[in-house]
């Protein structure tokens, strides 16, 4: 009777994900703790405990603490201040992410299988990590010398990469091959008809200078200059007290055509979705390893702008060029193109739909399913 126990006794995984600040990484972790709940005993790393109910309405997941456990390095209440930190220093955070992962390696025997749902790391054996990009944990050598960091030990884990792009990142960073999948949009938006839409475009994400929502003013600007009557709405917020002075410069502008252009910072999320749905048109103009909110605007029906190189094209798909721009000038050439012609606006609305599931919840959750039974199971899930 006991060794029939044991047989069927769920095995326990150890994931890492250092903090829940919102975005795209929050997203994978909650949706890996989603597609493994039922069938593994879990245990979530993490600098502070978390409001499930709250990251639920948020994320789409129905997740618990009856069936998560959590180990944090600091209790709930210091959660506020810890994220502000965290985003605001760099070097504090580097060092707030070495010290969870010495944590995390002095438990990691405890468990079957150890995950990292934020980054390529060193995970103290072998075990399975998400990259959304590469160097992002690394740090220098005092924040090695915390963690008793080995890029070796990283090596040798299974690699999953968010896109092609950030896989050929991995491999030429770390030497390694990674299978791709890609990061759930766990949204649930509203589907309005094309012809109910306006006639506008949507930019949404942090207001940092890497993100260059300025330009996208710009574009939009000769855009309107050539007859054409759309509107922008600038969904964004954070970005950290070092980059008051870029939002400065951008509100500013904002306020300069606040006749077409409207600014909303630091919305709910179910009212930006709302935002987001109204919209005929999205644009973005950083190059990402992946881009969720893009990901967002094709799942919306909207027909995003994107540059021509990174992650994103990989969500519009390579094929659908008249969406791909190298800089203003292009950008603003194609816009134009689109805006005149009924025809090319239906051929792309039909070609982005067939892609709206290749980000799903429902194939994230398939995908991280088999990969896990992969691991267990001692087949490779790269070949």
């Amino acid at each position: 009777m006991i060794l029939y126990i044991k047989q069927y006794q769920r095995k326990k995984i150890a994931i890492f994900h250092y903090a829940f600040l919102g975005g795209g990484a929050e997203a994978v972790a909650l949706w890996m703790l989603e597609a493994l709940k039922d069938k593994y005993e879990l245990t979530l790393f993490t600098t502070a405990n978390l409001d499930f109910p709250t990251l639920n309405l948020m994320y789409g997941t129905q997740l618990a603490h009856s069936s998560i456990k959590i180990k944090s390095l600091l209790p709930a209440y210091l959660k506020p201040l810890s994220d502000f930190l965290i985003a605001n220093n760099g070097n504090l955070r580097k060092i707030f992410i070495h010290i969870l992962i010495r944590y995390f390696k002095a438990c990691q025997r405890e468990y079957d299988l150890v995950v990292s749902a934020y980054n390529a790391m060193d995970l103290g054996r072998r075990g399975i990590q998400y990259i959304h990009w590469v160097r992002v944990i690394e740090g220098n050598a005092l924040h090695h010398q915390i963690s008793n960091f080995s890029e070796e030990r990283l090596q040798s884990n299974i690699s999953v990469a968010n896109s092609h792009t950030v896989a050929e990142a991995a491999k030429k960073t770390y030497s390694v091959e990674c299978l791709v999948v890609y990061p759930p949009v766990t949204a649930d938006i509203p589907q309005v008809p094309w012809q109910e839409k306006e006639n506008a475009f949507i930019c949404s994400g942090r207001l940092t200078q890497a993100k260059q929502p300025h330009q996208v003013i710009q574009i939009l600007n000769q855009v309107r200059a050539q007859g054409f009557q759309i509107k922008l709405y600038l969904t964004g917020g954070g970005g950290g007290a070092y980059a008051r002075q870029y939002k400065n410069f951008v509100t500013s502008m904002v306020e300069e055509n606040s006749d077409w252009v409207t600014l909303y910072k630091n919305l709910p999320y179910k009212d930006y979705l709302k935002i987001l749905a109204k919209c005929k048109y999205g644009i973005h103009f950083k190059s990402e390893p992946f881009g969720i909110s893009v990901a967002e605007m094709v799942k919306a029906g909207a027909i995003p702008f994107v540059r021509s190189k990174g992650g994103q094209i990989e969500i519009v798909g390579e094929q659908n060029d008249d969406l791909l721009f190298a800089n203003q000038s292009e950008a603003v050439s194609k816009i134009v193109g689109l805006l005149r012609d009924y025809h090319k606006q239906r051929r792309l609305l039909q070609s982005l739909e067939k892609r709206k599931s290749l980000f799903s919840t429902d194939k994230f959750v398939s995908d991280i399913s088999k990969l896990v039974a992969s691991y267990f199971s001692d087949k490779d899930p790269i070949k």
